[in-house]
Parts: C-alpha cells; sequence; structure tokens
C-alpha cells in the first residue's frame, strides 16, 4: 500500500470526478485510474460506484474514508516530526490559504502573531478553496486559513478538525461608477471552486427577491474579478480586504442595485492529530 494512493482517493471521494481529481493530483487521468484500481485491489473491493455522472462512494468507501484521510495526516506528521528531530528541518509552520486571503490578510496577520516570539520558518500554499481543503485532508499542510460563513458549513468533520476565528471580513457588490445600467444586470461569478463563491451561492439562493443577475464572467481568483469590476464589466461580491482601496478612492462603487453585504468570519483550521510540540505552541498562542 502507498501514501499515494491514500491522498489519491481522498482526492477523488471530495471531487467526486476522475478528470478533475486527476488534476488536483497532477497526473494523468489514465495513471490516476490506475492507482485507484490498485488501492480497491489492495482493499479487496470497490470503493467508487462509476457512472458517466462521475465517481461516488460506496458503503465500502464510505467506511474507509476517515480512516484514510487521518492515516494520511499521520504518516505526513510522522515524516515531519523525524525530520525536525534529525535536525534536517527547520521549525516551519506550513499554512495553505485562499488566492484573496494571501494577497492581503495573511502578511500582516502573521507579522502581527509573530511578534514578540518570531516564527523561524514559515511556508504559505496559495491556492483555490478546493485545493487548500485538500492540502490540509492529505495533511500536507498544518493550517488552513479560508473565509467561512455560519450558512456554508465547513467541509471537515467537527470530530477531525478544529478551528478558531482570527478575523472579520465582509463582502460587498461592487462595480465602477461608468458601468451602464441594464436589465438583468451583468454579474461577476465565483467559480465552483471558490470558497467566496460557496458563501456568494448560499446568499443569493436565501435572496429569491433579488433582481435578476447574468453571470457574464467566472474565476475562482477574487483578484480577477476584481479587476474585471473595475474595467466596468459587471458586479461583484468583493470582500473589503481585498477592495477598500478601490472604494474609498471611488474606483469602485457600491452596486447601484439593493444587494445586501455579506459579513464573513476569517478562520484558521487544523486537524485535531498532535502536530507537534512547535506546531501545538503557536496553535495554543492563537487563543480561542
Amino acid at each position: 500500500m502507498e501514501l499515494l494512493w491514500l491522498e489519491d482517493f481522498s482526492a477523488l471521494a471530495e471531487s467526486g470526478n476522475f478528470s478533475r481529481a486527476a488534476e488536483l493530483r497532477h497526473v494523468s487521468q489514465p495513471a490516476f485510474s490506475r492507482r485507484i484500481r490498485a488501492f480497491e485491489d489492495w482493499i479487496g473491493a470497490d470503493l467508487f460506484e462509476r457512472t458517466a455522472q462521475g465517481a461516488t462512494l460506496t458503503e465500502v468507501g464510505k467506511s474507509v474514508l476517515g480512516n484514510a484521510r487521518e492515516l494520511t495526516r499521520r504518516l505526513h506528521q510522522m515524516r515531519a516530526d523525524a525530520k525536525e528531530v534529525a535536525g534536517k528541518a527547520m521549525r516551519t509552520l506550513h499554512f495553505a490559504a485562499t488566492h484573496s486571503l494571501s494577497f492581503t490578510f495573511f502578511p500582516a496577520w502573521i507579522r502581527q502573531v509573530e511578534q514578540g516570539a518570531p516564527i523561524e520558518g514559515v511556508s504559505l500554499h496559495s491556492d483555490n478553496m478546493m485545493q487548500c481543503e485538500q492540502q490540509l485532508l492529505d495533511g500536507a499542510v498544518q493550517f488552513l486559513l479560508c473565509h467561512q460563513h455560519p450558512g456554508v458549513p465547513p467541509r471537515f468533520s467537527a470530530d477531525q478538525f478544529e478551528s478558531k476565528v482570527i478575523g472579520q471580513d465582509v463582502l460587498v457588490a461592487l462595480q465602477s461608477a461608468d458601468l451602464a445600467g441594464s436589465s438583468p444586470a451583468p454579474f461577476l461569478s465565483y467559480t465552483a471552486e471558490s470558497g467566496l463563491g460557496r458563501i456568494v451561492a448560499a446568499h443569493l439562493q436565501n435572496h429569491p427577491d433579488y433582481p435578476k443577475l447574468d453571470t457574464v464572467f467566472s474565476s475562482h481568483l477574487a483578484a480577477v474579478l476584481l479587476s474585471m469590476a473595475q474595467q466596468a464589466k459587471g458586479i461583484a461580491w468583493l470582500p473589503m480586504t481585498l477592495a477598500s482601496h478601490d472604494l474609498e478612492s471611488g474606483r469602485l462603487v457600491r452596486a447601484s442595485l439593493a444587494l445586501e453585504d455579506i459579513p464573513s468570519e476569517i478562520r484558521i483550521f487544523r486537524s485535531k492529530v498532535p502536530l507537534g510540540d512547535f506546531a501545538e505552541r503557536f496553535w495554543a498562542g492563537l487563543g480561542d
């Protein structure tokens, strides 16, 4: 049995699609499919039901998933602990953060956290929410920073993961003052891989009374939607941690439609698997 198989299994269980999972794992789809089949052969049972629509976990697969993810995280942590004891690695904290937080929130936050107690090393993996979640699930990083909204439950089970609030943000519907009015209004949306997209989608579902919005462009990057809004291409819900300067300067204005702000927490997630003395002291120092 190989660690790669466990990571592949978790990626396919998360995405439900062989092509998407293979892309996440940076491998060709045929090679990915062979590795999934090898893991199923080792288990001795089918873990997925394969259909034209994708792949869904069998009852056996569901029973294996939690243990496979925990085992993956423990193996990664065992290797990190061994390197630290052997003196082959600095005491480095490994983070994953969504793009919008990596560019704006993370640098100032980590400087504030390490005041009086400098951190020897920081490794930051910046990606979309789906990739960042997979990094944490696989144990490739110790911590995940992301936006979180009460109406959008995290994809981490409370019995295996915990989190702390480390900041506040708000998503505001913004547009260029030069945007011409039309009906339906042009809408700049997030893709399904985006954590902000999940929040906005849940908000729209809870507001069927909103004026009709016509999606004209999609991206998982808030920075790209910001740029499109600046060019008067449409309306986008943008985090104030990213767009505050544009709003203050008048480069962007609040949407002409009656679209509510969406308050959001910024949370840091971790596995409940012990992380090692250095990472555990860091976590304890964040408070509750």
